[in-house]
């Protein structure tokens, strides 16, 4: 029997889950299209390059849809069962809600392995490969597009300008195009009273057959007493030039330029750069601690391990004992008139101060990423922990409520569901900004929803009736009795027109 119930629940759960992450994906992907649309398209990119970029995005989405996923389908999962009586069946047999969990138990345990590997390995190479085809995307100019009456410079090498284009994108009127291929100014002029627009060998290369016009080019061989007005003129009644659209391919970029970010490593990755940038900070402190004594005039010599009494009250009344101690690095440059002194100590306090400044900045950049770095190495157990998290929630919610289909859950869903992001995302900027330590900022949002869902668990074990409407209706009716009893009380439930239950 028991097994059987084990596979009812199974059955329930992997439909709305498997729904539930991909509705999900799809919505943070429509999402990736609203903000980048601009850049995306009008490119003529081809299919296959938004296909390969919706995958690597999909890929990204999901530690954020598996939370998700699995809070929505086990609020379904036991809310049916609570619906139909079925959950009631299974306590009058014997069975404890939480052994009704041991199989979503399970299931959770294991999908919080996989979101575990997931965001150590596949994570990071879809991260790594996604926002670099995104850059290259993004940096691919758009697709030509000569507007009429406005000089068209995206061609590299070209300034054209047309009066007239027909509708079918391919004849022009009255043409003009300026030749800065040779980086020589404007020495090249063409001008045609017509063209014809189009492009060959699988559009790498833009022809325009002009018409009737004239080509000028300012002779570029004269000396300096020539006439500076000097130029060759060709007429034609037909001509081509031939332009290059290279500049129009998405050029792949170096995906090492992008693999060093914090969110395209992995776990050893992240220790190692975490170990590499500890070095770094305490390089600075030990560098500027040596380099800050270059600008003093006096030093410290060593100072006595042990003082006698009479040291110790020459020190303290600050004898010539300890003079004696501080001797100086530039006597002899210190010695022509009284000003020359302040004006190097304040040139000296001045440069120290600077170099304070750059030091300091150095440190807090490192500090910064360190942080980061650091925040990404616990992310990667946080974002797998947070699927059981929401297990915890969801199955004893589900049960309380007793509620099934896409209605309550949804709402109670997407309600943990902001609750969860808004504290990762406070705890990670408190955390980045050193106001809070990096295992508080990463962990502050499971530890909390973790105690939630022990609250709701235990709820469930005692049959609570949490949301159920009946039950806060007898309690306010106790305290209508209780304040009823008093004058100021009755008169208070008299003034809003609450009437006391009679019996």
């Amino acid at each position: 029997m028991i097994k059987k119930i084990d596979k009812l629940i199974l059955k329930s759960f992997w439909q709305p889950f498997v729904m539930t992450l991909a509705v999900v994906i799809f919505i943070f992907l429509m999402r990736l299209i609203v903000a980048y649309f601009a850049d995306l398209f009008g490119k003529d990119l081809g299919v296959e390059v938004y296909l390969k970029l919706f995958f690597y995005f999909s890929l990204i989405t999901v530690p954020i849809a598996l939370p998700l996923a699995m809070l929505l389908s086990t609020l379904m999962t036991y809310g049916k069962l609570g619906e139909f009586f079925e959950l009631t069946a299974i306590k009058s047999a014997g069975i404890s809600i939480t052994r009704a969990m041991q199989p979503m138990f399970v299931v959770a345990v294991i999908i919080s392995i996989f979101a575990f590997w997931f965001n150590n390995v596949a994570l990071p190479w879809a991260n790594l490969k996604g926002y670099s085809l995104l850059y290259d995307i993004k940096t691919t100019k758009t697709t030509l597009n000569i507007k009429e009456g406005i000089f068209y410079n995206d061609l590299p090498g070209y300034s054209i300008k047309v009066v007239k284009k027909y509708p079918d994108n391919r004849t022009l009127k009255n043409i003009i195009i300026f030749d800065h291929t040779k980086s020589d100014g404007d020495r090249h002029v063409t001008v045609a009273d017509s063209a014809l627009m189009y492009t060959i060998m699988n559009k790498q290369y833009l022809i325009f057959e002009l018409f009737n016009g004239n080509d000028y080019t300012e002779d570029a061989d004269k000396t300096g007493n020539s006439n500076q007005t000097d130029m060759a003129t060709n007429s034609f009644t037909k001509s081509k030039v031939i332009m290059s659209l290279s500049a129009f391919d998405m050029h792949k970029t170096e995906e090492d330029q992008f693999k060093h970010h914090q969110i395209m490593r992995g776990l050893s990755e992240l220790g190692s750069d975490s170990d590499s940038l500890k070095k770094s900070y305490q390089l600075i402190k030990d560098g500027f601690v040596r380099s800050a004594q270059t600008y003093y005039s006096y030093e410290l010599k060593s100072f006595p391990k042990k003082l006698s009494s009479e040291q110790k009250r020459i020190l303290q009344n600050k004898g010539n004992w300890v003079d004696s101690l501080i001797t100086k690095k530039f006597a002899k440059n210190l010695n022509a008139n009284p000003y020359q002194n302040i004006d190097f100590a304040i040139s000296q306090a001045s440069s120290l101060q600077s170099f304070a400044e750059s030091s300091h900045t150095s440190l807090l950049a490192k500090e910064e990423d360190y942080d980061k770095t650091d925040l990404e190495w616990h992310h990667k157990f946080t974002n797998a922990i947070a699927v059981f998290v929401m297990f915890l929630i969801g199955a004893p919610l589900g049960g309380i409520i007793k509620k099934g289909g896409f209605g309550l859950p949804v709402v109670v869903a997407i309600i943990f569901f902001i609750l969860m992001y808004v504290m990762t995302q406070q705890g990670d900027k408190a955390a980045k900004e050193s106001r809070v330590i990096v295992q508080v900022g990463a962990w502050i949002s499971n530890v909390v929803l973790f105690l939630i869902g022990l609250y709701f668990l235990n709820k469930a074990r005692n049959d609570s009736r949490l949301f159920e409407s009946d039950v806060y209706a007898v309690y306010f009716n106790k305290f209508k009795e209780k304040i009823g009893k008093t004058k100021f009380g009755y008169w208070i439930l008299n003034k809003f027109g609450i009437r006391l239950a009679k019996g």
